[in-house]
């Protein structure tokens, strides 16, 4: 109990200072870290239906061991986003110690923001508010992740997009998820001193401009391979459920 104290309130029960705060904190931006990494691959990978089916399909049955599995397996999946899963529950539960719990808390700080006019301090707020959307829309897309692991392919992701109606939790997704990270990497960037150099104001300066460019760029990735994946559950929509089956198994009539 007393180092739940300490936690959000800073001090031991004497009075004096706690380290627990910076620890906290510093694990915060551990779990952020590899959060924002994994979302920047995440999108990476999930963007391979622009290259095609077929680079899909290998990217998906390389994912599940199909380098060093004679049969790929699912299950592979599962725990990868079972781990991802525990670093996101874990990142929001550091994340809320510093959300305004009361509405008093909430009007000074806004009024704070307003008055000051610091681009950073808005972000913050920016950050605050895709997390919170993303607790709820991040946790269903993990679980189906968890859940679900052989549901991920050509068909299947596109079947579940089209068919399944996902596309507009996606949709709503991708924009606070893309929002979420390029803004947290770029505070944890300034937080930590990562490439200011020795001009904080130019590397506050550049950083920002790499956020922006960041932000731009992975939502066009994005939507363009969400509008693929609906394209693609359209026309396979007769066929729902069918899973795709590769070039190379058409001749020996095996299915994926």
């Amino acid at each position: 109990m007393s180092d739940l104290i300490e936690g959000y309130l800073g001090k031991r029960v004497d009075g004096t200072k706690s380290r627990m705060p910076a620890l906290l904190d510093r694990w915060q931006s551990i779990t952020g870290l590899i959060l924002g990494l994994f979302i920047i691959g995440h999108m990476f990978f999930t963007s391979s239906i622009l290259l095609g089916k077929e680079a899909m399909y290998a990217e998906t049955k390389l994912f599940e061991g199909s380098l060093f599995l004679s049969e790929p397996q699912p299950a592979l999946v599962s725990l990868a986003a079972t781990f991802i899963f525990i670093v996101f529950i874990v990142h929001a539960g550091l994340a809320m110690r510093k959300f305004p719990y009361k509405y008093r808390e909430y009007k000074m700080l806004k009024t704070h923001s307003a008055h000051l006019g610091h681009i950073d301090t808005t972000l913050w707020m920016v950050q605050a508010a895709t997390g919170f959307g993303m607790f709820f829309l991040g946790s269903a897309h993990l679980w189906m992740m968890v859940a679900e692991p052989d549901r991920i392919g050509p068909y299947a992701s596109a079947d579940r997009i089209y068919s399944d109606h996902f596309g507009i939790l996606y949709a709503l997704l991708i924009a606070l998820v893309v929002l979420h990270a390029m803004v947290g990497l770029y505070r944890l960037t300034m937080k930590w001193g990562f490439t200011v150099m020795s001009n904080p104001r130019e590397g506050r300066k550049r950083n920002k401009a790499i956020m922006w460019g960041a932000i731009l760029f992975f939502s066009l990735l994005a939507y363009s391979a969400l509008a693929t994946y609906w394209s693609i559950g359209k026309s396979h929509a007769k066929d729902y459920g069918e899973r795709y089956v590769p070039q190379s198994q058409m001749m020996s009539g095996g299915e994926s």
